[in-house]
């Protein structure tokens, strides 16, 4: 799956943009073509808001957003160097000042949020494939009531995996399959 290089923003302010991918293989990146899709889904653009990129990576998807029209954006990792990966990202595009990058369990960085009343018109939930746990996961952001009440969950997950049509007040709004391997799967309220 790894492909040196090859990420860009696909659109928005930073269109074109290349974005350096997390050196190894710790990390899967979701491709430009899915990217493409996903953002066709969930708002080709935004009008401000703020955006939770939980198992960052690259920070990808989390820019994604901000390039086009979300004004702040948390983003997790657990790993050194996808937070290295973020912070260069993040420099190369000259947005520093919508980020804040933080080194963390998913968990963990849910909780902290929850402490600073945080809440996300979009949080992007991309864990490694095999680790799964979707389901406990979103009943703690439901919990801690991270989710802004028109906003909207983005699972990327292994095709095999299905996700349960609803947990607690969060529902399936859509679902896709990109060949392969991979799928997304949309909770809203």
């Amino acid at each position: 799956m790894h492909r040196g290089g090859g990420m860009r923003v696909i659109a928005g302010d930073h269109k074109g943009r290349q974005l350096k991918a997390v050196p190894g293989k710790t990390t899967r990146p979701t491709t430009d073509k899915v990217k493409e899709a996903v953002f066709q889904v969930i708002g080709p653009f935004f009008t401000g808001g703020a955006v939770l990129d939980l198992f960052a990576g690259s920070g990808s998807l989390g820019i994604e957003a901000l390039s086009r029209g979300m004004e702040r954006a948390v983003f997790v990792d657990k790993h050194p160097k996808a937070i290295h990966t973020i912070h260069e990202n993040l420099r190369t595009l000259n947005i520093t000042g919508q980020a804040e990058v933080f080194r963390a369990d998913a968990y963990r960085a849910v909780q902290a949020a929850a402490k600073r009343e945080l809440a996300f018109s979009l949080i992007l939930l991309d864990p490694p494939y095999k680790q799964g746990g979707y389901e406990k996961l979103l009943k703690v952001i439901i919990e801690q009531e991270l989710l802004h009440p028109d906003g909207m969950i983005y699972c990327e997950h292994d095709t095999a995996e299905v996700l349960p049509e609803t947990v607690g007040s969060l529902a399936v709004w859509k679902q896709e399959n990109y060949g392969g391997t991979t799928a997304m799967t949309i909770y809203r309220r």
